[in-house]
């Protein structure tokens, strides 16, 4: 058993002395700092592992892989595009591990916190509206608010909240009449996102609520219902928000707009496009002309370096994670705990499908972040505690 452990660390470890190593060597002087965080990271991978698989070994044996992997990745990019943010990210990692460990360890039987329904909705709604009307807009969309001593979005948040309360809302659904109240919360989400142009958000709020609501009935009359009142929603929008049809005018004519509004885009097609299949090198390539590289273009960042085919190994381990996640939302105990599996599964994996579709125009563009590869600390903590519930699922159906 412990040398199978130890198997699943040495790729982890190979991989973060790798890409530290590449970063190290190709600059002018040999960066000590790079490899300083190659250890840092993989004491803190090992960490991490120890306490899960001891302590906590009937759960989910591969998430903590997952969850080790990708970090890994972000932080390597990072340090290369600025070591001080790269830092930073470190230290919301730490922040990260800390609270997936500690959810694992302190709560007690999920179960128990069923109840508290509208105290979810309480911060639901709350965390929704707060950036609408003391926000303040970055890069296109008013989602951020600053109090003086930390800036936070509050929709991160939010979503916690939105997947706790639509779990106590529908575990105990009988007749249409109890999804009035769930569907007007998620309406309700929903047009404040879009009040603050964070159409991203807007979109993965709305396929939450649409894949909690089709797991609690079980019913395929209310997932069409779902997608069709999201449908003529989103026609709405397009007709009532400025902002709306401008994005769609940039994503259907990107090279129209590549000077001004779709800089980013065409930015980001150019940097795919020359690292091919296999990539630049890392270090090698030209990102200081992708604008929002740290976050929300990180991706084309990744392409352009380290190639397509890393790139696509990636996606392979964003979608092995979405398995696991639903795997153990199949096997929880009972059906608050496998929304909440369902619910935050969803979350992670429509993120991921939003902002590479957007950088790669599939979809209009929506600014958010790649989780767990992108900087940023609340979107950290928020995936973290995400992934910590589901591994406390998986330990609460194995015991």
């Amino acid at each position: 058993m412990r040398d199978s452990k130890i198997r699943m660390l040495m790729p982890i470890f190979l991989l973060t002395f790798g890409l530290f190593f590449n970063i190290a060597i190709f600059q002018p002087v040999f960066d000590i700092g790079a490899m300083v965080m190659a250890g840092v990271m993989c004491v803190l991978i090992a960490y991490a592992h120890f306490v899960i698989n001891k302590f906590f070994g009937n759960g989910d044996k591969f998430l903590v892989t997952f969850v080790s992997v990708l970090p890994v990745i972000g932080i390597a990019v990072l340090y290369r595009l600025n070591p001080s943010i790269a830092i930073k990210q470190v230290l919301w990692f730490i922040i990260g591990i800390s609270a997936y460990i500690s959810l694992v360890i302190v709560l007690p039987d999920l179960k128990r916190f069923m109840k508290f329904k509208y105290l979810y909705l309480v911060g639901t709604v709350v965390f929704m509206a707060m950036a609408t009307f003391i926000g303040e807009t970055r890069y296109g969309a008013k989602n951020w608010v600053d109090l003086g001593f930390i800036s936070f979005q509050p929709s991160e948040f939010g979503k916690i909240f939105f997947v706790f309360y639509l779990a106590s809302s529908l575990k105990d659904f009988k007749t249409l009449k109890s999804l009035i109240e769930p569907g007007i919360i998620v309406l309700v989400s929903i047009g404040f996102m879009v009040l603050q142009r964070d159409l991203g958000s807007a979109m993965i709020f709305a396929f939450i609520g649409i894949a909690m609501i089709f797991a609690a009935t079980s019913k395929v009359k209310y997932l069409l219902a779902s997608f069709g009142i999201g449908a003529v929603g989103a026609v709405l929008s397009y007709f009532i928000f400025p902002h709306i049809r401008r994005r769609v005018m940039i994503w259907r004519n990107p090279w129209e707009y590549a000077q001004n509004e779709s800089y980013q885009i065409v930015q980001g097609l150019y940097a795919m496009a020359s690292g091919g299949l296999f990539g630049s090198g890392l270090g090698h390539g030209a990102p200081q002309y992708i604008p929002v590289r740290e976050s929300d273009y990180i991706f084309a960042v990744i392409v352009e370096e380290l190639g397509m085919i890393f790139a696509f190994l990636i996606l392979i381990i964003y979608f092995l994670m979405f398995y696991r996640n639903i795997r153990s939302a199949l096997k929880a105990t009972s059906t608050f705990t496998s929304l909440l599996a369902v619910g935050f599964s969803v979350m992670i994996a429509m993120q991921v499908i939003v902002i590479i579709g957007g950088v790669l125009n599939m979809i209009p563009l929506t600014g958010i972040t790649l989780p767990l590869i992108s900087y940023g600390g609340t979107s950290m903590l928020t995936v973290f505690f995400s992934l910590g519930i589901i591994q406390k699922i998986s330990e609460e159906a194995a015991s």
